[in-house]
């Protein structure tokens, strides 16, 4: 029997990824759900091509248009951040992607794990906001939580087939677009550059994200939830290359590491597949194409959002949930040229100094951490 998903965010980057693994193995594979923010034109496409029976346009404007677009098509057409919670708990759907961006995955995760469906993850903002509420939650509904970001695939890559537990992981880092731009020039740095990622295609969010280190901070915060690591025993590598996606140490000195080419599809396919992995017709890597393989530790003056997310983090509660608020909202002022890019970060402070915090929140404390954090964010930056 084939495994049927719901697609949350096909229009971005992972999901048209997803997407890739799917039609090359058809055979194992069904779209049953598709979902897009606001890409009306590219949702329409995929659901001609993969015949769902439902897609949601999260957008409610954009709803007529789409409408029109699948009006032959015997599929059901929704829009709507509810309709998203309310399609992932369907009987058609077994597995659900989320790779949705930001504050939006945590609902939609949370309602698939209720209804018991398997969950591969590529928003991290799911456990970065509310890793406790979550992992509790799939245990409880005996749900299995797969990772899609490559660095968390490589740590549970390496982590599959072990007795023993791990004495630290190993989260490696590309540095992103500004690696190489000095400290002292931050300052200068423009939306187009900061969009340069030397390694990886992403969307811009990630993009700046990772520029910023902000995205490494998070990862460290999902990392602790999806394998267990208290923070003082989860690190960080600058590794330019992007050839070791990350890496696990074991109690006896051991250190087994994941490599490969940067490319989203092998952690797509393996949390879809798992434990088995899938076929793709790729070239071999190349050693010696690739004989320098560089480690370094990042540099913390460069890169403050790196300790922020390790006090939020040793913070817990609502802590981490306000660093992404603020977070989504410098980020999409920075990408709109109405803040400038040192501004990212320190909008991220001010809101830690400013915001009320739950120490055992619910997912209403959630949604209002989210909230004041964006609010604060906005009068900070005054837009």
């Amino acid at each position: 029997m084939k495994q049927r998903i719901a697609l949350l965010g096909s229009t971005g980057s992972i999901g048209v990824q997803t997407l890739d693994i799917v039609r090359e193995n058809s055979e194992l594979f069904e779209i049953t759900t598709l979902t897009a923010h606001r890409n009306w034109e590219a949702l329409a496409r995929q659901a001609e091509e993969f015949a769902p029976d439902s897609v949601v346009i999260a957008d409610d404007s954009k709803y007529d248009a789409l409408r029109r677009a699948l009006a032959d098509r015997p599929v059901k057409v929704y829009a709507g951040a509810d309709a998203i919670r309310q399609v992932v708990q369907a009987d058609t759907v077994d597995t659900v992607v989320n790779a949705l961006v930001g504050y939006a995955g945590l609902l939609p995760t949370v309602a698939a794990i209720e209804a018991g469906k398997k969950v591969a993850l590529a928003n991290k903002e799911t456990l970065v906001v509310g890793g406790d509420y979550v992992m509790r939650l799939a245990a409880e509904r005996r749900v299995p939580i797969l990772p899609i970001d490559s660095e968390h695939s490589a740590i549970f890559q390496c982590l599959v087939g072990e007795a023993s537990p791990a004495r630290r992981l190993i989260v490696t880092c590309s540095g992103g677009a500004l690696r190489d731009v000095p400290r002292e020039r931050l300052a200068e740095v423009t939306v187009e550059q900061a969009l340069r990622h030397p390694q990886w295609r992403m969307g811009a969010k990630i993009t700046i994200d990772s520029a910023t280190l902000v995205n490494k901070g998070f990862e460290v915060i999902e990392a602790r939830w999806l394998f267990g690591m208290p923070a003082e025993r989860i690190s960080v590598l600058i590794h330019p290359q992007s050839v070791v996606h990350s890496m696990v140490e074991f109690e006896d000195g051991a250190i087994k590491a994941q490599l490969g080419t940067p490319d989203m599809h092998l952690p797509i396919g393996f949390a879809l597949l798992f434990p088995r992995r899938a076929a793709r017709a790729a070239e071999q890597f190349s050693f010696a194409d690739n004989p320098t393989l560089t480690f370094a530790e990042p540099d913390r003056q460069k890169y403050p959002a790196l300790d922020m997310a390790y006090d939020c983090l040793r913070r817990g509660g609502t802590a981490a949930c306000t660093m992404n608020g603020a977070n989504e909202v410098a980020v999409a002022a920075f990408l709109a040229k109405r803040c400038g890019y040192l501004d990212i970060v320190r909008t991220i402070e001010h809101a830690l100094e400013e915001a009320t915090f739950v120490a055992r929140p619910t997912l209403d404390d959630y949604a209002a951490s989210d909230a004041e954090a964006r609010r604060i964010a906005r009068e900070f930056l005054k837009i």
